[in-house]
């Protein structure tokens, strides 16, 4: 039986974003912790299957040789990142926005003493590695048009983002 190939697609060989917090960097310590527990058994099972003889004919072994080489790159992976990683330690008292900051921003053109009367937005972003993403609840990467604008910005300026289909300007009010 032949596995099926799949072409890579052309964000396959992309190394993931150094830039982690200690949450995600002790998250990532214990799914390595948990692959390598489960290896041990993955092999156990692709020897037992090994002993019915015929590769060619036996598809629970090549499904389950599939599994362990699965479970191997993965550590490979995972150990990698790991040993590149650089932890993101947010400075409280910086007065310029940095990786990890919590960044406040006001859509420009909107008065503050109008801001709620105008239907104007504030929104507050935590700015991470792109291993932590979640645009929905205000994380962003600094990779993003957005992070990348407000990285090294002060209390007090404006950006000028150019998104898809306008460009958007956004006021700092606060910086955490």
């Amino acid at each position: 039986m032949q596995l099926p190939y799949r072409k890579a697609g052309k964000y396959t060989h992309l190394k993931p974003d150094q830039h982690l917090t200690e949450a995600k960097y002790n998250e990532l310590k214990n799914k390595l912790d948990r692959l390598k527990f489960n290896r041990p058994g993955a092999a156990n099972e692709v020897k037992r299957l090994a002993e019915f003889g015929d590769f060619s004919e036996n598809a629970e072994y090549q499904i389950a040789k599939g599994r362990l080489r699965g479970i191997n790159q993965r550590i490979l992976e995972i150990e990698d990142h790991l040993r590149r990683a650089v932890i993101i330690k947010p400075n409280k008292n910086s007065k310029t926005v940095q990786l990890g900051s919590n960044v406040t921003v006001l859509i420009a053109g909107t008065p503050p003493h109008l801001f709620h009367k105008c239907g104007g937005k504030e929104k507050t972003y935590l700015i991470l590695g792109s291993a932590e993403t979640n645009p929905g609840r205000g994380v962003i990467s600094r990779r993003s048009p957005i992070g990348s604008a407000l990285i090294g910005k002060k209390i007090g300026d404006q950006i000028k983002i150019k998104l898809a289909d306008r460009v958007v300007e956004y006021k700092i009010i606060k910086i955490e």
